[in-house]
Formats: structure tokens, C-alpha cells, sequence
């Protein structure tokens, strides 16, 4: 229980979107989560834009992602509109922090630049599927033993090459707050070795999420990371790469999914309720926030004097009740029909 309970000291939590699609109803759970922490323990609450994938950015993803948040009520401490003591606040910004940390992993072999082919690591990739017993890791170390020299000398001459964390032969098991000890290992065929060994620096040299994230959680203080499950595999990638480093990591807590009543995981690239088009259809913050909250906040209604209503938890209701230990560990479908009654409620008020 006291593993659960709420921390006594504050704590510094972050709600880390890529701007690749707007706010809907899963990602402002996951903002609202973290708020809700931050400010039950008097701590800080920091907006962090993860804006590496440059691919697959929206370019007015990351202002639906401000206006969302700030007419839902949920101000951040620390962000890119405002800064703070550990910006910048997009990744993109932070490149020069990102060279210094994988400059130390090289310097200390914990990491191997990797000049193989994209046709290579597709035939890699090809012929793992066809292993028995199958495996789900593919590559094969194949870059792992090129010297330093060699290695920097073939970088000097502008050779394409990616940046592997070389992986521990044994993930560390990852003590979740909701979930509690979670033991994931790669599945591999001893008889033809392939490694997870993720790549931490694309060939255009912006790092990636496994990379990134660990640096900036560590160097902004971040003590909880709350996000959603599907994060759950990557995260023994992340601690490791926190013992590499000799930090210490923050806890985590994996929060379950929200599915639609037909169990379709909701998505941003499906366009799942884009939460400021509810806006213009005449919804209020304060309903989208509720119903948010009774999708898995675990929040009682009993002891609030003040609304006698069923399911009405208010932004300031929410903030004094928020507990860790009553998070929900099972999926939950959204039901529409609920914010509708929720916002005819709001608008009596």
C-alpha cells in the first residue's frame, strides 16, 4: 500500500506529446494524470514537445497541443511558451545536449555506430521471421566489434551510420507501479543470435524516443513518468540505458488503454476525437475534463458534498483526491453518451 500511496515529498511529472496529430481524449488522459499528481503533491507539472520525428510532424500540432491544454485548465510550470530551468522544452532544441550524452556512451563502449544498409537490415529483418524457434529481435551485431578508430574515420567521411545502444545480454526487470514487477526479455534463437540493440541516434542525427526521453527526464528532475501501456515493452530499454549512464530512474506507472466501445485502441492518426473540435461543437472544458477523469482516475464521487450529481468531479475535486493507488489496471472504453450528460450538467451550472 505504501508503495502505491501518493509520494510525501513533490514531485516533477511531464506530459511529453509528439506533435504529429492533435490532442484526443488518450493523450489528455495522460496530461491530466500527470497534473493531477503534480499538483496533489504541491510539485511541478512540465509540457515537453518530442519533436524529433520531423517526418511525421503537424505544423500546428504543437499549438492544438498548448490551446488544448490551457482551455482544459491544465497549466503547466515549465514549457516552451513560458520556459524554466531545464529547457529547452522541444527535443529539437536539444540536439547539443543529445551530442554530448551519446559522445559519452561511445567514449565508453556502451554504445556502436552502425553502417549497415537499409537492404541489409531488411534482409536481417526478413530472415529472423524465418527462424525456429522464432525470435523478435533481428539485428546481428554485425557493426558491434569495428574499432573506434574505424569507426570514427568512416564517420569523418560522411558514411551513413546510426547510433545502437549495445544491449545487456538480461533486461533489468522493471518495477511498475501499477503493474509491479515485470520481467520482459527479448525472444531469441541461440542457434542464429540477433540482439534488440536499439538505435539511439538516426542516420539524420536526431535521436530517438528511447534516447531521448532518458536524457531529458534525468537532466529535468522528472520522478514519475506516467504514460500508457503501450509504452510498457520499451521501458527495460530505458532503464538500462539509465545504468549505463549510473542514474538513478524515476518510477514509472503504465496506465491501461482507452478502447472504443468496438475495442479499437483510439489513436491520434485516426483522428479519435480531436478534444478542441469538441470545442466548436459547443462542449465545455469542464465536462471533457471529467469524463476524462472517470476513465480510470479512480476518483470517488461519495465524498463530494458539494455535487450530489452521480460522476461529477470537478477540476479542484480532483486535484485534493488524486490517488495513485486507485488508478485502474484494466482497459476502458469510452462511452459518448456519458460526456453528453456530463455536459448538460456543466452548462446548468
Amino acid at each position: 500500500k505504501e508503495k502505491f500511496s501518493n509520494p510525501l515529498e513533490p514531485v516533477r511529472t511531464r506530459f511529453a506529446p509528439s506533435p504529429t496529430g492533435y490532442l484526443h481524449f488518450g493523450s489528455l488522459r495522460t496530461a491530466l494524470f500527470n497534473y493531477l499528481l503534480a499538483k496533489a503533491t504541491k510539485g511541478t507539472f512540465i509540457l515537453r514537445i518530442e519533436d524529433t520525428d520531423q517526418s511525421r510532424l503537424i505544423p500546428d500540432a504543437e499549438q492544438n497541443i498548448i490551446k488544448t491544454l490551457r482551455w482544459c485548465g491544465l497549466d503547466f510550470d515549465e514549457g516552451p511558451t513560458q520556459g524554466g530551468n531545464y529547457g529547452p522544452y522541444k527535443q529539437s532544441e536539444r540536439t547539443q545536449i543529445y551530442e554530448k550524452y551519446i559522445n559519452q556512451l561511445l567514449e565508453n563502449k556502451k554504445v556502436y555506430r552502425c553502417f549497415c544498409s537499409k537492404e541489409r537490415l531488411n534482409g536481417l529483418t526478413e530472415s529472423a521471421k524465418l527462424l525456429q524457434p522464432p525470435t523478435n529481435v533481428s539485428y546481428d551485431r554485425h557493426c558491434a566489434d569495428i574499432s573506434i578508430e574505424e569507426s570514427n574515420k568512416r564517420a569523418q567521411n560522411n558514411e551513413s551510420y546510426t547510433i545502437r545502444f549495445k544491449s545487456p545480454e538480461i533486461y533489468p526487470v522493471l518495477d511498475d507501479v501499477l503493474h509491479g514487477k515485470v520481467n520482459l526479455q527479448p525472444q531469441v534463437n541461440y542457434d542464429d543470435r540477433r540482439y534488440d540493440d536499439p538505435i539511439l541516434i538516426k542516420s539524420d542525427g536526431l535521436p530517438t524516443y528511447h534516447f531521448a526521453c532518458v536524457i531529458d527526464d534525468h537532466l529535468m528532475k522528472i520522478t514519475h513518468v506516467i504514460r500508457g501501456e503501450e509504452w510498457l515493452p520499451s521501458t527495460p530499454k530505458h532503464i538500462a540505458l539509465y545504468k549505463a549512464f549510473g542514474w538513478n530512474p524515476p518510477k514509472f506507472v503504465h496506465v491501461p488503454l482507452l478502447t472504443t466501445l468496438s475495442n479499437r485502441k483510439l489513436s491520434k492518426r485516426h483522428k479519435d476525437s480531436d478534444i478542441l473540435s469538441l470545442k466548436n461543437t459547443g462542449y465545455l472544458p469542464e465536462a471533457i475534463v471529467n469524463f476524462i477523469a472517470l476513465l480510470g482516475s479512480g476518483v470517488s464521487t461519495v465524498e463530494n458534498n458539494i455535487h450530489k450529481a452521480k460522476d461529477i468531479l470537478p477540476l479542484d475535486y480532483l486535484q485534493e483526491k488524486f490517488k495513485l493507488n486507485k488508478l485502474s489496471r484494466c482497459n476502458i472504453k469510452i462511452e459518448p453518451t456519458k460526456l453528453d450528460f456530463l455536459n448538460i450538467f456543466y452548462l446548468r451550472e
